[in-house]
């Protein structure tokens, strides 16, 4: 089995996966610690022959991981952003300070794609954006829905959107404070989010795929006025095509990867543009 990790600040997901049939057996998900217990935080190890991570904890976490981990597998692979990777040109003045999870979500894109602009949406909102020839050129990160929440410090963080809300609903003026607070959040994130896309796709003349990961991919997206895909799998994505260690990853098969959505052209993107700037 094959066991891939993506450790973030708050939560760590994991999954285990079939070394020859590439079928994922398993998942999960732990609070974020430094001390780790295997068959409680992590899958039984004894069935374990190698381990991929994704890591933007603190590095005492990190490392606490990694030593465990290392007693008991074979074989570790780090995930750390680079340069260059895969076709991929790191667009970051200091390609190390780039967070991996948002490396590992433009490579595996890249992969994917061939160019796109990926969205992860988590404890931050995260849009990065690869051209078609793999120049990465940066990205932006705005707070996500549970932090913009926390931030109003109204008592209303216990209340989360629901994932199944219609973005009609959610775009209407709350007439409770609760409602206000997430449909005010909601607003925020999605309009965020299309600005950004429609404003870069204009400066670099290029209609790029939107994909979208992340615990609160499913409730942006219905926001989203792209074609877009949801992909919750694309951090892991990122880990097999870094790593490849199934004959379906060695023929770039990544798990889960969504039908690429065909792009609007380039007129609309700007006509829609145009006609936000004018409100």
């Amino acid at each position: 089995m094959i066991l891939d990790l993506d450790i973030g600040n708050t939560l760590s997901k994991w999954r285990l996966k079939d070394a020859d049939s590439s079928e994922i057996r398993s998942r999960g998900a732990v609070w974020t610690r430094e001390e780790w217990r295997p068959g409680a935080d992590i899958p039984d190890l004894d069935v374990v022959e190698a381990v991929r991570i994704s890591s933007v904890a603190r590095k005492a976490v990190l490392e606490e991981t990694v030593g465990l981990l290392r007693r008991r597998v074979g074989t570790v692979h780090v995930a750390r952003p680079a340069h260059e990777a895969l076709g991929v040109s790191n667009g970051y003045e200091e390609p190390g300070k780039l967070g991996v999870d948002r490396w590992m979500g433009v490579l595996a894109g890249y992969q994917l794609a061939g160019g796109c602009c990926a969205v992860d949406c988590g404890s931050a909102i995260t849009i990065d954006f690869v051209l078609p020839g793999g120049r990465h050129l940066g990205g932006y990160i705005i707070p996500g829905l549970r932090l913009m929440k926390e931030s109003l410090k109204l008592g209303t963080r216990n209340v989360a959107i629901d994932p199944d809300s219609e973005a009609e609903e959610l775009l209407e003026p709350g007439r409770r404070t609760v409602e206000a607070v997430n449909h005010g959040i909601y607003m925020a994130a999605v309009s965020a989010v299309n600005r950004i896309y429609s404003e870069v796709c204009d400066q670099q003349d290029v209609a790029l795929p939107m994909l979208m990961t992340g615990g609160d991919a499913r409730v942006v997206s219905r926001g989203i006025q792209v074609p877009h895909a949801v992909w919750p799998d694309m951090v892991y994505g990122g880990l097999e095509a870094c790593f490849p260690l199934t004959a379906s990853e060695r023929a770039g098969r990544l798990s889960g990867a969504p039908r690429v959505p065909s792009p609007v052209a380039m007129e609309k993107i700007r006509a829609a543009l145009a006609f936000s700037m004018l409100l």
